[in-house]
């Protein structure tokens, strides 16, 4: 018999946990001996539109003659295993004024288990706070107490605060508590110095305080001193370290019955609330990527603020029990729960509303079969409304990039005009663009811009085919012709290596396929080649320059209706193994090779000719693709023992403060010459945070200035100069890429890692990239496996329909005599069966036609090389 009942509401992973107090009566006379908390977990069903009980859990306490109640609830982290988990503060009050509380954890398994325990001489009733460890923060007579799992010992901070209004994490400073405290006025100061209103506000102060390493946070990082009286709670909704300067948003109420946002301690919007006594704020992102701060008023009211252009008051409620955040319907973002008082129901769900103040709009007591809202109409008809509205804008859009067409269009006439005058002036031939080039120019920007293509450049006079010439021929001609594709031309010494590196307009690159580089001495040595031995492979890098895969040298096509983003580089993550060679891509625009150095430095003093081997890509009219082979000089590098012993040509990579300085040449030539693996690391029961404390401690890693996603290890040993990569893709998974000198380092940098990870750790070697950027590859190559089939069958269609052995002679064609004519007499019947005798073998000879061997050999050829390239995809995802 459930005698009292106390009742606690939670959000945890898109359920809403109900904790429930409640005293039960074994005999009707006898008093009270135990005291149940339980908890149910309750999910919404999107069919039934309700909330059903999935699971259920009990927690049995001895409670005699024990006051027992439930404090506050909230999710913290769990120091142990780094997992959140929903934590209950409870209090047990004794005869003799003891007060004892527990802190309990809820596991997945409805299991709850004490975390720690304390007893106080006093009832904790101001400003009350869960956090990370768990630990529990409160205020008493001014001055600030908590105690963690960790020290189970209760603390005092040697600080005064008159009221708590945050309790959070900050970059840098761990946890932060935000209060407002007296301020201290100098005492020299005569008290007439102050008038009543100066006092009010000079009267106190805004104030953060870290708790593990003790340290005063100045108020007017978060907002200037003059609000410092007036604010009642803040909630933090961005915070970062910036060049040693922490950078903050937050959003507060105020006494007013106002709330302000500030950025960086600026006010940079205020919103007039509807109700007064706001004592919570907190925020939500919706689909549509508005975020919404939700105000709670002590006189059970709610209102939600949205910020746009201002902060504007978007809805509000009365009668509210409590607010939730969460995704309650399953569609990857947040959405609100009110809970509202009804008397008349028992049920602790009968009465909510589910919205986003969008596309999302759930509410109890509504038949959602047969009646259809007003505001649910009204919801559709502005959706229908926002369509037309995206509709017109995407036809404005389009205009304008016609325009933009169109003046794209007579730029480049300016340009080559005056391309024109300068070799006129200069005596110099000048070279149209023929009209090949313009064409695969204008298949190229359509491709990539999904619009008309430009009109280009052509010459008014007949192209003719150029015919087969030497290669220095093709490299002088194409030189000229493709001088403004190259940007830059860089080298670098690393170690025993020479990095020479090219970097070209990023609408060049997309049109190459199959990229390398090749270094060819200037000088005429006789007795031994010219030609520089090169080895290459693929280093691709997002937007933010992380490195993101290496692998062997060919580029795949892109794949049909890919939309390509010029922004983003993720689109060119495609590399199939077919030579030995060694490429880098740096922004889809870098070409790198890398050679041996000490070969050269025999001859005191070298100059190398740098050329670009590449196969340009041409669509045909049967929607296949094929390639020319092109070969661009670069320009010249001059390399001598001298410049290399002064340093000219080393990577400069220093340690400045939290970043490592160095250009990204340097960051890219210490890559190319190193070598990568990629380690998966899964844990079941721990999350891996220890591997960024590992990383940034014990291995002393900073990152790069240029891509924050790599980092540099200035550990001194063998270790030094390695880069790591470390991607999580969940708390409990994530992808480990070390470039390292050798397999001395890896094994000395995973020998230092096993020490750290949980021991229920599984770590498993990646062959080659992730098996996300295997699977894409695997798909292109099976793409091109499709391709070659194809084409290799029209080929034979065209080439072997000359060379058919057929049964009848060339042009013979059958009578088409009734047959009901031939079948009159015995004669007919005869004449009938040998044409059909005829028709019966020439349909089998044609089934059975025949080519020469050489264009056979092609075929197979072709076919195989595609085959072996899936093949070898395959067993790297095996």
């Amino acid at each position: 018999m459930l005698l009292g009942e106390q009742e606690q509401f939670l959000s945890y992973n898109g359920e809403v946990l109900v904790f429930q107090l409640s005293k039960t009566k074994l005999v009707e006379g006898a008093a009270d001996k135990t005291m149940n908390l339980c908890v149910r977990r309750m999910a919404f069903n999107r069919d039934t539109k309700m909330f059903v009980q999935k699971s259920s859990g009990v927690f049995s306490m001895r409670a005699g003659h024990l006051k027992i109640e439930i404090i506050c609830c909230s999710c913290a982290t769990d120091s142990r295993t780094g997992i959140i988990l929903p934590c209950i503060l409870m209090k047990k009050k004794k005869r003799n004024n003891v007060v004892k509380y527990l802190l309990l954890l809820l596991h997945s398994s409805n299991q709850f288990e004490q975390s720690f325990h304390f007893k106080l001489d006093y009832e904790l009733k101001e400003d009350i706070k869960l956090f990370s460890g768990p630990s529990v923060l409160w205020r008493h007579a001014d001055k600030l107490f908590y105690i963690s799992s960790d020290t189970r010992t209760v603390l005092s901070a040697p600080i005064q605060l008159s009221s708590v209004v945050w309790t959070g994490e900050i970059e840098e400073e761990g946890t932060v508590v935000l209060g407002i405290g007296t301020a201290c006025l100098p005492e020299s100061e005569d008290e007439d110095e102050f008038s009543t209103s100066d006092r009010a506000i000079w009267g106190s102060e805004f104030f953060g305080y870290a708790i593990e390493t003790q340290k005063m946070l100045t108020g007017t990082c978060f907002m200037p001193h003059a609000y410092s009286r007036v604010v009642s709670s803040v909630y933090v909704c961005k915070n970062e370290m910036l060049k040693k300067q922490l950078r903050i948003s937050l959003v507060a109420i105020t006494h007013k019955n106002q709330l302000i946002w500030f950025q960086d301690g600026l006010p940079k919007g205020v919103c007039e609330l509807p109700y007064e006594k706001p004592w919570s704020v907190k925020t939500a992102v919706t689909s549509s990527n508005d975020l919404l701060f939700i105000v709670s008023f002590a006189t059970g009211n709610t209102c939600v603020v949205q910020r746009r252009d201002s902060l504007q008051v978007a809805s509000k409620w009365q009668n509210v029990k409590s607010v939730l955040v969460d995704d309650f319907v399953g569609t990857g973002s947040e959405q609100l729960l009110l809970l509202f008082k009804d008397d008349s129901n028992t049920d602790v769900l009968s009465a909510f509303k589910i919205t986003d103040l969008g596309e999302v709009n759930y509410a109890s007591g509504i038949n959602y079969k047969h009646d259809v809202p007003p505001a649910e109409g009204l919801q559709e008809n502005g959706l229908l409304t926002v369509k037309a509205l995206e509709t017109r804008l995407q036809a404005g859009y389009t205009s304008v990039r016609e325009l933009q067409q169109h003046l794209g269009l007579k730029r480049r006439v300016i340009l080559e005009s005056c391309r024109a005058l300068i070799d006129l002036v200069e005596e110099r031939t000048h070279i149209l663009p023929t009209a090949k080039e313009v064409k695969c120019r204008r298949e190229h920007r359509s491709f990539l811009n999904s619009a008309e293509p430009f009109e280009g450049l052509v010459s008014l006079w007949d192209d003719v085919e150029n015919p087969p010439h030497s290669l220095s021929k093709e490299t002088s001609l194409a030189s000229k012709v493709t001088e403004h594709f190259i940007e830059k031309l860089w080298q670098r010494v690393v170690g025993d290596s020479l990095v020479v590196g090219v970097k070209l307009t990023e609408s060049f690159y997309l049109s190459l396929s199959d990229v390398s580089l090749s270094l060819v001495m200037d000088q005429d040595f006789s007795s031994i080649s010219p030609i520089i031995e090169c080895q290459n492979k693929i280093i691709k890098l997002n937007k933010a320059f992380s490195a993101l895969s290496v692998s062997s040298c060919q580029i795949e096509p892109p794949p049909k209706k890919m939309k390509l983003d010029l922004d983003s580089n993720n689109d060119l993550k495609k590399g199939i193994p077919k030579r030995c060679s060694r490429v880098q891509l740096y922004g889809a625009k870098t070409v790198i090779a890398v050679t041996s150095l000490a070969p050269l430095l025999a001859f005191h003093r070298v100059r190398c000719i740098v050329l670009l081997h590449t196969k340009k890509k041409r669509h045909r009219n049967d929607g296949l693709q094929e390639s020319k082979k092109v070969t661009v000089l670069c320009g010249k590098i001059l390399l001598s023992l001298e410049d290399i012993s002064n340093g000219k040509y080393s990577v400069k990579i220093l340690r400045d403060n939290s970043y490592c300085t160095g250009s990204m040449e340097d960051v890219l030539a210490v890559l190319a010459v190193s070598v990568r693996f990629s380690f998966q690391i899964v844990s079941s029961d721990y999350t891996l945070t220890p591997v960024n404390s590992w990383l940034l401690g014990e291995m002393e890693c900073t990152p790069f200035k240029e891509c924050h996603d790599n980092i540099f290890c200035h550990k001194a040993g063998n270790v030094y100069g390695t880069v790591f990569n470390w991607t999580l893709k969940n708390p409990f998974e994530g992808v480990l890429t070390l470039f390292c000198r050798n397999l001395t380092v890896l094994f000395q940098c995973l020998h230092s890692l096993t020490r750290v990870l949980p021991p229920s750790c599984d770590v498993k070697l990646l062959r080659s990239g992730s098996k996300g950027a295997l699977t894409e590859q695997l798909a292109l190559a099976l793409e091109k496996e499709i391709l070659t089939s194809r084409s290799s069958f029209f080929s034979k269609e065209s080439k072997v329909e000359n060379s058919l052995t057929w049964g009848n002679e060339p042009g013979k064609k059958i009578s088409d005599a009734p047959v009901a004519s031939l079948l009159d007499s015995e004669e007919g019947v005869q004449q009938f069966r040998k044409k059909l005798q005829n028709e019966r073998e020439e349909s089998v000879l044609s089934m059975n036609q025949t080519m020469n061997g050489a264009l056979y050999r092609e075929i197979a050829l072709k076919i195989a090389e595609a085959q072996l390239s899936s093949d070898i995809i395959v067993w790297r995802l095996s």
